[in-house]
């Protein structure tokens, strides 16, 4: 497959934001902005988790943080993940760790580490012959 054609499966795979998102996203990010106090570096992973939460869905996010990094991101965003986000976005089936979940059974227990997961925080490419779930 060449990169275009590798890139556009990706792009098509991407969440379909309404204008409204869009701009509700950017405000979020200028509150949290605003608001914010201490390290850049913290505020900027932040706004990360916000931009690609919208893709890949909170539980791609459980997946990729610990419990307190996910909190620390809600307090600096002011929001909390499963009620901001879907629990699968639009890319999530690229998400490595989620699928591995979804095939061991037990999605909770690779969250929490009983279960490990190599490469949980990996993503690839869209698979053109797999089936959203």
């Amino acid at each position: 497959m060449s990169d275009s054609e590798r890139l556009d499966r990706n792009l098509a795979a991407l969440a379909s934001l309404t204008d409204e998102q869009k701009i509700a996203a950017f405000d979020k990010v200028g509150a949290s902005v605003a608001r914010f106090s201490g390290s850049l570096e913290e505020l900027e992973k932040a706004v990360g988790m916000l931009m690609v939460g919208y893709h890949f869905g909170w539980k791609v996010l459980l997946l990729v943080h610990s419990k307190r990094t996910i909190k620390k991101y809600e307090r600096i965003l002011d929001i909390e993940i499963k009620e901001f986000f879907p629990a699968e976005g639009n890319s999530a089936r690229r998400s490595m760790g989620l699928d591995l979940a979804k095939q061991i059974g037990n999605f909770w227990q690779v969250v929490s580490g009983d279960i490990k997961v190599e490469n949980r925080r990996n993503i690839e490419d869209v698979d053109p012959d797999k089936k959203p779930d």
